[in-house]
């Protein structure tokens, strides 16, 4: 594993401190692409870095990138990017709004046969990308971050949290307030249309409430 790099490694990483957010992202992603801080970068087609408004009011966090997501070089475009896209829709919030990221940067697979399983991040891989994850928080700096999974809860809050305990309620962080819901491709496993069409509606409560939480911190 690569040595733990400080601020002063970063290219351009200072920019945060003069005002311009939009190039101090553009020199995270940068960098990222060169990140060995696990292995998981060895078996990826590519790193995938947040996107969105430098000045998000809200962020989301998914848990890694997917088999679409590492070859496309962008988060949430796979199947569970589709769920998100309609419940984002359903809640009333525009997708280029938002800043959307992963706690994991690198797509976590198992190669079998021409297909790749998705494997689930352990925690020292969350670790080491919390990392980018801290620098995008305090880069965008956003009102509210909503935690997709308990991955995404593990990476933003420094330890496990169970979702049902802890789902639909604003929690204190650091100059933000998070949010805990479950990721969208949960909503894909279920078999069950019903419990399909009411996890959907939790998942675009949750979001409408984390949007609002949002706007009233930064009106």
């Amino acid at each position: 594993m690569a040595a733990r790099r400080s601020e002063a490694d970063l290219p351009l990483f200072r920019e945060k401190r003069i005002n311009d957010p939009e190039r101090a992202l553009h020199a995270l992603a940068a960098e990222a692409k060169r990140c060995t801080r696990c292995d998981l970068y060895k078996n990826a087609t590519q790193i995938v870095f947040g996107e969105g408004p430098a000045d998000a009011a809200l962020m989301l966090i998914g848990e890694q990138p997917g088999d679409q997501e590492d070859l496309l070089g962008r988060p949430f475009v796979g199947p569970a990017g589709k769920v998100l896209d309609r419940a984002l829709e359903a809640a009333g919030l525009d997708r280029a709004a938002l800043y959307i990221t992963n706690a994991v940067k690198h797509f976590k697979n198992e190669p079998r046969g021409k297909r790749r399983l998705h494997k689930k991040p352990d925690t020292s891989e969350i670790d080491a990308c919390r990392w980018w994850l801290d620098h995008e928080l305090e880069v965008v700096r956003p009102a509210v971050a909503v935690a997709l999974g308990a991955t995404a809860a593990r990476g933003l809050m420094r330890k496990p949290l169970t979702i049902n305990a802890n789902r639909g309620r604003l929690i204190a962080m650091a100059g933000f307030q998070a949010l805990i819901t479950v990721h969208p491709s949960y909503l894909l496993r279920l078999q069950e249309e019903r419990d399909k069409r009411r996890e959907f509606d939790l998942l675009v409560k949750d979001l409408r409430f984390a949007a609002e939480a949002a706007r009233k911190a930064r009106p």
